[in-house]
């Protein structure tokens, strides 16, 4: 691997800041040493001295004095030491990645504590993304990524989705334009990055199935892609062992891989877990010490708590009750979605997430009576073009989102929806 080639000029140009290497030593540095060399606000007079979180089961924790103290203060960019521990635990227990202990230093998996995987994601295309870049997306996707990557002036090329997620024949349709040959030949405009969502695909639901997954995989291998791999639903999944994420068969370490502790923990603590080749990771946290410097600290010690409490087994008891909610949500979002939108609009039932996936019947374009005339009988959904690469281009589509409405809610929903619908007929 080459990751050279996947890396833009600004990318390639940063170098590590001084004052952050010198973060990143204090932080492994003996109780001895003294340092006059960080400009490291004195801890003695913060406000904050210690810290205690109640829990739903009734339980109330004292956050350790010395992980509050590090909270407070300025850390090393790829995250608390405790954090990262933690995290590698988790990631080899889930996904056995198999460049973990990899001779290869570049290709060496490696981890980064992202204040949430949208920021993440945003790092990575700034580090990728060269005006006129031909990038492969699938479609419809999700919004967050789409603004990012708009802006950049790229060449968005749409991979087709259907409910089983990115179709591969499709995915090779669009680069048989190239030959695999191209990839050495720096001049080529051929495709370096695919961007998808293997899991409850944000707007579609979606999963790509077992079968699809090494399909894609061996298509990146023969034409050097590399995944990015946005997976905030993995642990949604309704199914047990989980279907394997495209890291666990990366032996080529082509995979980048964004994990999320906002639909399991907390959304707000903004807690997020960037995993793939120590080259692509390094370049990535270049980019943090040029913005962000860090992931709250005091974010990252709370969610460290919480979860060395948990342990891992507590951990994976905890997603699969999340997983078991969301999985009734969605039984009863399409109970509500038969009993008063058959015959107006078309679905299929989401392989797990949050979303329900619809497209309305006889209708070109859902924006205005989404926007207006949903607005007006008090219900709202997203209008489907707001996935789109062209927001401008008609869409018949809605995202209908299942995970914090009643199910009485969500009949009240559809109901005053298809009022819309038999208005607009």
């Amino acid at each position: 691997m080459n990751y050279c080639r996947y890396l833009n000029l600004t990318s390639l140009s940063r170098q590590p800041s001084p004052i952050r290497v010198l973060t990143g030593i204090m932080q492994q540095a003996p109780p001895t040493m003294i340092s006059m060399a960080g400009g490291r606000p004195n801890p003695n007079l913060f406000p904050i001295k210690g810290v205690s979180i109640s829990l739903r089961d009734g339980t109330t924790v004292d956050i350790e004095p010395s992980l509050v103290q590090k909270g407070l203060q300025y850390s090393a960019t790829p995250g608390l030491n405790e954090m990262l521990d933690w995290v590698k635990i988790l990631q080899k227990d889930v996904h056995n990645p198999p460049t973990l202990n990899s001779s290869d230093v570049d290709k060496q998996l490696d981890m980064l504590i992202i204040p949430g995987s949208q920021d993440g994601l945003s790092k990575a295309f700034e580090a990728f993304i060269t005006e006129k870049d031909n990038i492969l997306i699938e479609t419809p996707t999700y919004s967050g990524t789409l603004a990012i990557v708009k802006p950049m002036r790229s060449n968005l090329l749409s991979v087709q989705t259907d409910k089983h997620g990115i179709i591969p024949s499709h995915l090779r349709k669009i680069l048989s334009k190239w030959s695999p040959e191209d990839t050495k030949d720096p001049k080529s405009d051929i495709p370096k990055i695919l961007y998808c969502i293997p899991n409850g695909g944000n707007p579609t639901g979606h999963g790509l199935t077992l079968e699809r997954r090494q399909e894609i995989y061996q298509i990146a291998h023969e034409y050097d892609l590399l995944i990015m791999e946005d997976d905030p639903y993995f642990y949604l999944q309704n199914r047990q062992p989980y279907i394997p994420s495209f890291l666990s068969m990366d032996v080529d370490g082509r995979v980048l891989r964004f994990d999320s502790f906002s639909k399991l923990l907390s959304s707000g603590m903004r807690v997020g877990i960037v995993t793939g080749p120590k080259a692509i990771i390094n370049r990535i946290a270049l980019h943090m010490q040029a913005s962000v410097v860090q992931t709250s600290g005091m974010s990252q010690v709370l969610l460290y708590t919480i979860l060395e409490r948990m342990g891992l087994n507590g951990f994976k008891e905890h997603v699969k009750n999340v997983a078991s909610f969301y999985q009734q949500q969605r039984d009863h979002c399409l109970t509500s979605a038969e009993k008063h939108l058959k015959g107006l609009a078309e679905w299929y039932v989401p392989e797990c997430g949050m979303f329900l996936w619809m497209k309305l019947i006889g209708i070109p374009d859902s924006y205005k009576l989404i926007t207006e005339k949903a607005r007006e009988k008090e219900v709202l959904f997203v209008p489907g073009n707001a996935f789109m690469l062209n927001s401008e281009e008609p869409c018949p589509y809605v995202r209908a989102s299942y995970s914090e409405s009643s199910p009485e809610e969500m009949d009240m929903a559809f109901e005053r929806l298809a009022s819309v619908l038999r208005e607009a007929k």
